[in-house]
């Protein structure tokens, strides 16, 4: 049968660096003519709907998003002097999570109000290929940084040297204070809990969503 959904069947690729006009139109432009899109997706801020600057494609096969991860991947964007900047996607957009954390994020600290997510990302994408993205957590009430964020990193090595190296560096005009990106939720992981509680599926939960909305 062809029940396997593992990651060579991935056929979602993250594109990022988008600037505030390029919405689904303008995607579909650029990956459209393929004839191999099913979906496009920009993401975008519940509270402004301004766009987060970054969106997902979904094309018919791995092939084909394969193919347009090789093709576009460094090549100028339509109407801009920037260049592509794509990634598989870690999740499908068949699935309701708006961001899927792996092992491999870090909780970076002491951000200044002004640092956006591609400031931080730069910063750490200018020394850690890895880096598959960056989030910086903003208030819902007020629309502004709460002063934190999570780094993403597509490998382990990266992320180790990044725990070590990149504690107070500078970005923007604060030190930055890194550590490890544990989900808030599980208090009960600590073994206070009785084995054997279906804790298997409530730990499964918790990984899912904190990094869009952690509650304190």
């Amino acid at each position: 049968g062809s029940g396997g959904n593992g990651c060579e069947e991935n056929k979602t690729i993250w594109v990022g660096d988008l600037q505030y006009w390029m919405d689904e139109n303008y995607l579909h432009n650029c990956f459209g003519p393929s004839g191999e899109v099913v979906t496009i997706k920009v993401i975008r801020n519940r509270q402004t709907g301004q766009s987060e600057g970054y969106g997902f494609v979904e094309f018919f096969s791995h092939a084909s998003a394969d193919k347009a991860l090789q093709n576009f991947t460094g090549h100028v964007m339509p109407n801009t002097d920037r260049a592509f900047k794509l990634n598989w996607a870690s999740y499908s957009m068949g699935e309701k999570r708006s961001e899927v954390v792996s092992d491999h994020s870090i909780f970076v600290g002491d951000l200044a109000a002004d640092v956006t997510d591609e400031m931080l990302m730069e910063l750490f994408a200018s020394k850690y290929r890895s880096v598959k993205g960056a989030k910086v957590i903003i208030d819902a009430n007020t629309g502004r940084s709460r002063g934190y964020g999570f780094v993403r990193f597509g490998d382990d090595t990266d992320k180790a040297h990044a725990m070590t190296e990149m504690n107070g560096v500078y970005c923007s005009t604060r030190p930055i204070r890194v550590g490890p990106a544990t989900p808030r939720r599980t208090s009960g992981d600590s073994g206070s809990s009785t084995p054997g509680h279906s804790d298997g599926d409530s730990n499964n939960r918790t990984g899912i969503c904190w990094w869009a909305r952690p509650k304190c």
